[in-house]
């Protein structure tokens, strides 16, 4: 039972992780409708400009946390209008070779700033201290891990489902022609949630460079991992990248508990057997 508490507690943080870092994806493949293989850069930038703040700057934990998600969003919101919007019309190969460019061009910025060695952002001693569970001992850092990540998912789900905002990305979606001419600037549309997934990352990578350490080739590291994030939960879904996420972290952290020498050929394939059998992921959309 130890063992099972244990698996269920770092698997929901570890899931919280791949929400946060993950969910912007999904929303710009399945409902932008780019694929956009750059994602992950911006978590690697959020993690750089944590690892700036607080070791060259020196400022404390909170404000480095904001600084640097605001920063990432003030390069994504330029990067969306002025490339991004090139994107979107083009075909879907097209896209993969477009933003893997800008994956590399990322990764080699950061490389000239900072160097390729790991990137570390230092915790304030009240997130090193211990919560007693009972069954074992639990970093706070790890509690506020998964206390944010369910915060971003209800913040997310009244965003989109409850304000005009929501209503107006969906009808930008559907028709954008449509909307337009009923007077909703889809462009502003697209590029505020373009910036919201860009922070969503900024503020994954930060909190999860614990369990996904930050260095210039953390894009590519973990493309896959995100990706497989967004097939399982379904293109456009936020609650299905949500459930993924929690998934795909616990069955991770189970298999490194349980089968260690086989951790990694475990883990992908039940993700095979997964998408053979559910191609459109948990819930995708059907347009997706």
């Amino acid at each position: 039972m130890t063992l099972l508490l244990n698996i269920a507690v770092d698997g929901v943080a570890y899931g919280m992780i791949l929400f946060m870092i993950a969910v912007g994806l999904s929303v710009t493949m399945g409902l932008m409708r780019v694929v956009n293989l750059a994602h992950g850069g911006f978590a690697l930038i959020g993690g750089t400009l944590a690892h700036w703040l607080g070791t060259e700057v020196g400022l404390p934990f909170a404000l480095v946390l904001l600084g640097a998600v605001a920063g990432t969003i003030v390069i994504a919101m330029p990067l969306e209008r002025l490339v991004y919007r090139r994107i979107y019309g083009f075909g879907e190969l097209q896209q993969v070779l477009a933003t893997i460019g800008l994956t590399f061009l990322m990764i080699a910025s950061v490389n000239l700033w900072q160097g390729s060695s790991l990137l570390s952002i230092t915790l304030p001693e009240g997130l090193n201290r211990s919560v007693d569970l009972g069954f074992r001992q639990l970093t706070a850092h790890r509690a506020l891990v998964i206390g944010v990540g369910a915060l971003v998912i209800l913040g997310l789900w009244l965003l989109l489902d409850r304000t005009r905002f929501g209503i107006r990305l969906r009808a930008a979606v559907d028709n954008r022609d449509t909307a337009s001419a009923l007077g909703i600037d889809t462009g502003r549309i697209y590029m505020l949630t373009f910036a919201l997934g860009a922070g969503l990352a900024a503020l994954g990578g930060i909190l999860g460079a614990e369990l996904l350490p930050i260095d210039a080739y953390y894009p590519l590291r973990y493309m896959v991992l995100f990706l497989i994030v967004v097939a399982i939960g379904g293109l456009g879904s936020i609650l299905g990248s949500f459930v993924a996420a929690l998934a795909i972290g616990m069955i991770e952290t189970a298999s490194r508990y349980l089968v260690p020498d086989m951790a990694t050929i475990t883990f992908f394939a039940i993700v095979i057997l997964f998408l053979a059998l559910r191609p459109r992921g948990l819930m995708g959309r059907v347009g997706a």
